[in-house]
C-alpha cells in the first residue's frame, strides 16, 4: 500500500544556509563586498517601485556584463557548490527519511525559495529534494539574459498549493486551480512542515499553520535573528522557533520527529473513526 506522505518544505537562504547563496563567491566576482551589489539592487527596486526579486536578477545580469562574468548554468552550479550549510543539514535528510519510514510514512522534501534554482542544483544536497521551486533565468547561447521565474512571497504560497495537489510544474496554472477534494490531495496541509526565517516566508508559515500543518521559524544561533523568530512565535504566526542546527537530537530534530509521531497518531485515529462508522 502507498504510504501517507509528509512534506518538509524549506526556504533556503537563512534556513538551510547561514547567508544568501549568492554571497558564497558569486557576488564577490562583481564587487568585493556583497553589500554593494544588494545596495544597487535595492536602489533599482526603490527607484522604480519594482519587485525586489526581479531587480536583483536584473542587477546580476547587468553587473556580470560589466566585468565579463559569464552567467552560465555551469558557473551558477559551480558557485552553488561553495554554499555553506548549517550544522547537520547533510545528514538530516537520511535521518528524517528513515524516521518516517519506520512509522509507515513517506517523507518528501521541497525547496520554496527566492534564491536561484541553478545554484541550488550545484549544492551537495540538491538530490534530496523532490522539487525545487525557486528563481531561475532564461538563457540564450548558454548565458542568462532574462529572469525566467521570480519567486516572491506570493509565488511561495502558490507553490504550497501545488505541493498540496501534487503539481510539480512551475508554469502550470490549470491543474493547481482545478477543484480536488481535500481527501484526494496527495499532501494535505495537515501533513506539511514549513521551515523559514525571513519576511518572504511569513505568509507560507501562517498559511500552513492555519490549515493544520506546522511551521518552524529557524534562526542563526550565532547571529541576531533570534528576536525576530521569537516575535513570530509571540504573534502566533509559527508553532516553533529553533536554532538552525539539524543534527540528530537537537531542537529541530526533536520538533520534527514529534510532529511525525503526531501525524502517525492522527492517521491512526482517523482509521479508527472509519472502522467505527462501518459497525
Amino acid at each position: 500500500m502507498t504510504r501517507p506522505t509528509v512534506a518538509l518544505i524549506y526556504d533556503f537562504d537563512g534556513t538551510l544556509s547561514p547567508a544568501n547563496m549568492q554571497e558564497f563567491g558569486l557576488l564577490q566576482t562583481f564587487d568585493k563586498d556583497p553589500k554593494i551589489f544588494w545596495g544597487k539592487s535595492n536602489r533599482m527596486s526603490a527607484d522604480n517601485d519594482a519587485s525586489e526579486i526581479l531587480c536583483y536578477m536584473k542587477t546580476m545580469i547587468d553587473e556580470a556584463g560589466k566585468v565579463g562574468v559569464h552567467l552560465t548554468k555551469e558557473n551558477f552550479r559551480r558557485f552553488g557548490s561553495m554554499v555553506r550549510l548549517y550544522p547537520g543539514v547533510r545528514e538530516w535528510f537520511g535521518l528524517i527519511n528513515e524516521y518516517g519510514r519506520e512509522r509507515g510514512l513517506q517523507v518528501e522534501h521541497y525547496i520554496n525559495s527566492s534564491g536561484l534554482t541553478e545554484m541550488i542544483e550545484g549544492t551537495e544536497i540538491y538530490g534530496e529534494f523532490k522539487k525545487v521551486f525557486a528563481c531561475s533565468f532564461l538563457y540564450e547561447n548558454g548565458e542568462a539574459v532574462w529572469p525566467g521565474v521570480a519567486v516572491d512571497y506570493t509565488a511561495k504560497t502558490q507553490f504550497l498549493f501545488k505541493i498540496n495537489k501534487g503539481v510539480m510544474s512551475i508554469r502550470d496554472h490549470t491543474l493547481v486551480n482545478k477543484f480536488v477534494q481535500e481527501k484526494d490531495r496527495p499532501v494535505p496541509f495537515s501533513r506539511m512542515i514549513y521551515f523559514g526565517d525571513g519576511a518572504t516566508d511569513i505568509p507560507c508559515m501562517r498559511l500552513v499553520k492555519q490549515f493544520g500543518g506546522h511551521s518552524i521559524a529557524v534562526y542563526n544561533p550565532d547571529g541576531t535573528e533570534k528576536e525576530k523568530s521569537m516575535q513570530l512565535l509571540t504573534e502566533q504566526r509559527v508553532h516553533f522557533a529553533a536554532p538552525a542546527d539539524y543534527s540528530e537530537g537537537k531542537t529541530i530534530y526533536r520538533i520534527v520527529t514529534a510532529i511525525i509521531d503526531k501525524i502517525k497518531s492522527d492517521l491512526a485515529v482517523e482509521d479508527l473513526k472509519k472502522q467505527s462508522a462501518e459497525f
